[in-house]
């Protein structure tokens, strides 16, 4: 029998920061196979200076409304699926009143004939070709920060982007921005993408160094269209850059399907694209598809990621790393033209290096393997309707409560922060 767990902080009590700001952990199922009450997060070196600064940060933006907190969240399928990150941000972004604020990255996926996450809509026309970093022999083009690319040469070629959410959650953020920025480039030809705002033609401020073109909108929008006001030629988009001038919390998801660390390590412009959101916290949640293959080593991964952090340190020293252990999967395999599923031990490699690397660089850990049960747990939580057939994926319900768990794990301890901080 599956009951709610009330905690401390739920929509009932709350904790009233200056008048401003509520956190309301948000309530847990309780299911005999987790380990929910587990679910914080850890820090192998016993503090994070980063994670502080981080919290000074957002006690800046919610109870004073000045500045912008920019968290990224970055992975492959889990991340490009969209309902994680979702959750996680519509939790974090109701703390407060009207906080979200500052830059917002997207990539139209569906233009490329894939999925897109579910927290903007996007339509395209025309004849796009999509190539992403998640597979060696599709990275023909340069990517940056969003490990993906869409090229045409059809100069009818168009993408709408829309903020609203495909699946209305319990409290929907709105986002509305008035000024846009692709990133894209046109190797050969002198392509120029515009944008279609309210009936007109836009040009944007090009600048060959950002390889971007900047658009200022004369009022706050939620949707807006890129065409094509040119001859016909090549052009590449990859990235959009959603702003507003107004203080707040931006959370961006960065997933690839088949993503790796070293899928992210061969975008040539991930660092430059990174300036444009300048994290103060980066989640890290690659490692699923590492752990799939065969030959999986754990050194080797945990080189990877230091060069990933390299990257990410290069751009903002100070800032925040959080690393989310993989979930509990298993391996599909053909025995004899029957399909077998065996569980995949490397999960708890995975957790012993990421413990280790938040060790080395004084970081937190969130033990998602730990939290949902260890080893064979994946198999408990399809039973429950919250995993896939596959014993890789969730469902959006899995999916939708793992946001509520990220989100209450950060938030404890966020309210810790809070707390000394009082007795001081």
């Amino acid at each position: 029998m599956k009951r709610l767990v009330l905690f401390l902080g739920l929509v009932i009590v709350g904790v009233q920061l200056c008048g401003q700001a509520n956190i309301a952990l948000r309530p847990l199922p309780d299911y005999n196979f987790t380990n929910f009450e587990r679910n914080r997060l850890v820090f192998p070196s016993g503090d994070s200076m980063a994670m502080e600064r981080f919290f000074s940060k957002l006690d800046v933006v919610v109870n004073q409304g000045k500045g912008n907190v920019s968290i990224l969240h970055i992975g492959g399928s889990h991340v490009q699926f969209g309902a994680f990150t979702q959750q996680f941000r519509d939790n974090l972004l109701n703390i407060g009143n009207h906080l979200m604020g500052g830059p917002y990255f997207v990539f139209p996926f569906t233009a490329g004939g894939t999925n897109n996450p579910s927290h903007y809509t996007v339509h395209a026309t025309g004849e796009w070709q999509y190539c992403r970093n998640a597979v060696e022999r599709e990275t023909d083009k340069r990517m940056g920060l969003a490990g993906a690319a869409l090229t045409t040469t059809d100069s009818t070629a168009t993408i709408q982007i829309i903020t609203h959410e495909r699946y209305p959650s319990e409290m929907p953020p709105e986002y509305n921005f008035n000024k846009v920025t692709l990133i894209g480039f046109s190797e050969t030809t002198n392509v120029v993408p515009a944008l279609s705002y309210q009936g007109d033609t836009l040009h944007g401020n090009f600048d060959e160094e950002l390889s971007t073109y900047t658009f200022v909108l004369p009022n706050y929008t939620d949707s807006i269209c890129i065409l094509f006001d040119s001859v016909p030629g090549e052009f590449t988009l990859t990235g959009v850059l959603l702003e507003s001038h107004r203080p707040g919390i931006s959370v961006h998801g960065v997933g690839v399907n088949g993503a790796k660390v070293p899928s992210y390590l061969r975008c040539e412009d991930f660092e430059r694209d990174l300036q444009h959101i300048r994290p103060d916290l980066v989640i890290f949640g690659i490692g699923i598809n590492d752990a799939a293959d065969k030959d999986f080593d754990a050194e080797t991964f945990k080189q990877n990621y230091r060069d990933l952090i390299g990257i990410v340190q290069a751009v903002n020293p100070d800032c925040a790393l959080l690393f989310i252990t993989n979930n509990d999967s298993y391996k599909r395999r053909r025995v004899k033209r029957k399909t077998i599923y065996e569980v995949n031990t490397n999960g708890k490699l995975v957790e012993k290096t990421f413990m280790e690397l938040g060790a080395e660089y004084h970081a937190a850990v969130w033990d998602q393997f730990d939290i949902m049960g260890g080893l064979r747990s994946m198999r408990k939580w399809e039973k429950e309707g919250l995993a896939r057939r596959d014993k890789v994926h969730f469902t959006r319900e899995g999916y939708t409560l793992m946001g509520d768990l990220l989100y209450n794990a950060l938030m404890e301890r966020y309210l810790e922060h809070i707390n000394a901080n009082k007795e001081n």
